[in-house]
């Protein structure tokens, strides 16, 4: 359904931490305008933790009306209880996102049977297209490509989001789940060598900030053309390190700032970048051309 550069999108707040609407059409209109795939809305970076419930279905369905049929969106709606994630899911529906992204449960460990069971229910709940996203990095929870296999034969779930960086986890997945299946990288240092291997695309965070050279990029890998790919893939290289200086979205929430298309905004328990992180991240917005 998807594939290519897809973008992890930050939710714009003002100085208050309130949600930035005015940025949040400059946002979609900019991404539409240089050719990304979908948008992810409210994901991770997108600090789905802080927003609440009724917030996170506002965003969703605010970043439906704006994209206008111009570009799909993609909810995100993971949780860590099960209703909660049906909850947000259905609420995507109803807004009419195109797909849901639902990370593992976090912080409280389900067994790879309990992560089975939490993603059948909510596919089963809510019939819309819902992408599985693996990130054990923040989550403390690693679903397993077995686990992965399993959940793929759920007709309403068309993909994964694999966020660990293990490339052999595209051989596993893909080798378990079929061509149709849609593999992801959820981590933008791997994301060309993961295309190039057979996956799908990439959700992004360097696309926030570079999304003109990492459709492009994505393209030259999707077609099997790795000297292009990876030549282009070496101007964004310093963004796929750096932008991990801190904690995500907080380096690319700054460097979107910079490039006037949102405000100096962001919640806590997250802090605005550091003085001493924000010439490092300069540095790599230049490398790439963005400065």
């Amino acid at each position: 359904m998807f594939r290519g550069s897809i973008v992890a999108l930050v939710t714009p707040m003002h100085a208050d931490g309130e949600v930035d609407d005015a940025s949040l059409k400059r946002l979609v209109d900019f991404h539409v305008a240089e050719g990304t795939t979908a948008i992810v809305s409210v994901g991770t970076t997108g600090e789905s933790a802080t927003l609440d419930e009724d917030e996170h279905c506002a965003v969703i369905r605010r970043t439906v009306e704006l994209a206008a049929g111009r570009i799909p969106i993609i909810a995100g709606t993971g949780a860590n209880s099960t209703r909660e994630a049906i909850v947000l899911t259905r609420c995507a529906q109803e807004a009419g996102a195109d797909a849901a992204l639902l990370v593992t449960p976090y912080y409280n460990k389900p067994t790879q049977e309990g992560l089975y069971l939490h993603h059948k229910a909510i596919a089963e709940a809510v019939d819309i297209p819902q992408i599985l996203y693996n990130v054990p990095g923040r989550t403390a929870c690693d679903m397993q490509p077995e686990t992965v296999s399993r959940l793929a034969e759920v007709r309403n779930i068309i993909g994964v989001k694999e966020a660990t960086g293990d490339l052999t986890r595209v051989r596993a997945i893909r080798e378990r789940c079929g061509p149709d299946f849609a593999i992801y990288s959820g981590d933008d240092a791997t994301a060309c060598e993961l295309m190039l291997l057979g996956g799908d695309g990439v959700i992004s965070v360097t696309s926030n900030l570079a999304p003109r050279l990492m459709r492009e990029m994505c393209e030259a890998a999707l077609r099997g053309d790795r000297q292009q790919a990876l030549a282009i893939n070496a101007k964004l290289d310093p963004l796929h390190r750096d932008l991990f200086v801190q904690s995500n979205p907080i380096p690319v929430k700054w460097a979107v700032a910079e490039l006037g298309l949102c405000a100096h905004g962001i919640r806590l328990p997250l802090t605005w970048l550091s003085d001493d992180c924000q010439e490092r991240v300069r540095t790599a917005m230049s490398h790439a051309g963005l400065l």
